[in-house]
């Protein structure tokens, strides 16, 4: 599943090609995504210039005058750009046709993702309850404290949850608490704010890493331009069960949290 680094790869890989462009045309496919397509999209975009493009979480947002455009890649779609002439394929759901020539194509073979909509001045419900961007200075050890105090649950299930922070999944919450050193499996409520501290720096630093990597290749992600992710071959932790951890070489053990896997080196992860 595409997650943070990826979605931000993919806007900053949309932009120049769309933004202050005009949608000349909308064509959906199938509309038949995640939740169905709008049928009145296409009058709300149709002759609209892309004001901005942004990222919340894991949504991409399109912002026309009128509203925004919420794009998620679910767990196997990916948006890319095209010329105006190039045919699309049985995966190809959603095409926004701009005026320039240029086309950004919707393909998601499993049909998890989805485009909705936002009028102006609203919040959708998908993003009013959302956490604080895991990049902002909102998100701190301090405010993650108060998140864990009391809670009984992983401390990986906390940070994956997007209430609680946004876009943190589970390639890059396996490696930030393997750089902490922390036992995914531990109690968020009895980890200390200077153990928390380190947490925090890592999902930081392993999230802008991925970002300036260009995301993660593990099996069909590829950005805006239609180029692979780079970081997987980057990862300490993340898919290396039983091979050697990279500090101090015991095998990697697996188990499930939350029906994902969870790779965690038992000596260096206390």
């Amino acid at each position: 599943m595409p997650e943070l680094p990826e979605v931000e790869t993919t806007c900053r890989g949309i932009e120049p090609h769309i933004e202050h462009q005009v949608v000349a045309s909308l064509t959906v496919r199938n509309p038949n995504l995640r939740w169905p397509v709008p049928d009145f999209l296409k009058s709300e975009v149709e002759g609209k210039v892309i004001k901005e493009i942004s990222r919340r979480g894991k949504y991409i947002l399109l912002h026309v005058e009128s509203g925004t455009v919420l794009v998620h890649l679910g767990m196997s779609g990916s948006l890319r750009i095209v010329d105006s002439d190039k045919a699309p394929e049985k995966h190809d759901h959603v095409d926004f046709c701009f005026s320039n020539g240029k086309v950004l194509r919707l393909t998601d073979p499993r049909r998890f993702g989805s485009v909705l909509w936002q009028p102006d001045g609203e919040h959708h419900e998908l993003l009013y309850k959302l956490g604080p961007e895991p990049l902002s200075e909102d998100f701190t050890a301090e405010y993650l404290k108060n998140c864990c105090n009391g809670r009984k649950a992983a401390i990986k299930q906390v940070i994956m949850d997007s209430h609680v922070v946004v876009g943190v999944g589970n390639i890059y919450a396996t490696e930030a608490l393997f750089s902490a050193g922390i036992d995914p499996r531990r109690s968020a409520g009895n980890i200390s704010l200077q153990r928390l501290t380190g947490l925090v720096e890592e999902i930081k630093k392993v999230l802008s890493f991925a970002i300036e990597q260009g995301g993660t290749t593990l099996k069909d992600f590829v950005g805006g331009d239609g180029k692979p992710g780079y970081f997987k071959q980057k990862l300490n932790a993340y898919g290396r069960k039983g091979q050697p951890c990279v500090n101090c070489l015991s095998p990697l053990t697996e188990v499930r949290l939350g029906q994902r896997a969870t790779v965690f080196c038992k000596h260096c992860q206390r």
